[in-house]
């Protein structure tokens, strides 16, 4: 039995080690700058190069035990440590590593710098050291506050930028492409200034679908009567077209009945008694003596005629 519960313990734990590393090939070197004079800054209110990591997945990633490094002979150079709870990147999103070379200022500052004016090789491992999960070397004539970026979050081509124009700017720990506005409302916006026709679409779901309810409640009751009617002939032990002839004789009609009972009712003064016509009887309260006022234990004095 022992030997059963620690083979499946060993299982889960090398699935559970599996998937971590599945998931942790999600992560993607997004931007780097190199030098930073005027651009963002630290914990510390410093200016120094910053790398940005992006979770490209659309789950929370783990990345505690980590490599981050600048040598390729040394795959293991900075790992990130245990015990962080901001380690944990929420689906598509950022995280900036300060490449300061002072790893006791926290989790997010490296033990290595990068060096302007040369090529700066960049890559992360996995826990074990060698799977290498990604890798860019940033180019050695980046200038001074400018970015080394992907065109799109953890995917599309490298580019430097150094905000100049619309669509060169520099996102650290944000969306290297900014969406300025939602295409679909510029659209209504544009055609339907006064939004009209946006009111009347909204009109015709809600009525569409109250129709649609409608017909769902329609479609219950008729199903709720015809099971309720089934479960009666099961009770009764009647047969289907026994029932609906009982129910809807074919020699006479709702007509023919309500005459029929009209006539004996203003020329006999009877009413016929069938299992479905409730009958009212008018019913007197039978005399008692217990009731009668005659009776009473206490009779009242007579008065004395002067």
């Amino acid at each position: 039995m022992k030997l059963r519960l620690i083979i499946a313990l060993m299982v889960l734990t090398f699935a559970a080690g599996a998937g971590q590393a599945q998931s942790r090939g999600a992560l993607r070197i997004n931007e780097v700058m190199v030098v930073n004079d005027d651009n963002v800054v630290d914990d510390y209110g410093r200016h120094t190069a910053w790398i940005e990591l992006f979770n490209s997945g659309f789950a929370p990633l783990e990345i505690s035990k980590i490599y981050i490094t600048n040598d390729k002979a040394n795959p293991t150079m900075y790992p990130v440590p245990l015990g962080d709870v901001n380690t944990r990147i929420p689906k598509r999103q950022h995280v900036i590593f300060w490449a300061d070379g002072n790893p006791t200022l926290g989790t997010f500052h490296t033990n290595f710098t990068l060096e302007p004016g040369k090529d700066n090789y960049i890559a992360i491992f996995d826990a074990d050291g060698h799977t290498l999960i990604d890798e860019v070397t940033v180019p050695a004539d980046l200038v001074p506050n400018t970015s080394y970026a992907r065109s799109i979050d953890g995917s599309g081509e490298w580019q430097v930028r150094a905000a100049t124009g619309d669509n060169d700017y520099i996102t650290p720990s944000s969306n290297n492409v900014i969406k300025e506005g939602n295409s679909k409302v510029q659209f209504f916006s544009e055609r339907d200034e006064n939004g009209l026709g946006l009111t009347v679409m909204a009109m015709c779901i809600v009525f569409s679908a109250l129709l649609l309810l409608s017909i769902c409640f329609y479609i219950i009751n008729r199903i709720g009567a015809a099971v309720l009617r089934r479960n009666k002939m099961k009770s009764q032990s009647q047969q289907p077209s026994e029932a609906a002839t009982a129910e809807k004789p074919s020699h006479d009609s709702g007509e023919e009945i309500a005459a029929i009972v009209m006539a004996l009712h203003e020329h006999l003064n009877v009413h016929d008694r069938e299992s479905t016509v409730l009958t009212l009887n008018k019913v007197r309260k039978a005399y008692s003596p217990w009731s009668s006022k005659i009776y009473n234990m206490r009779e009242l004095p007579n008065r004395a005629k002067h």
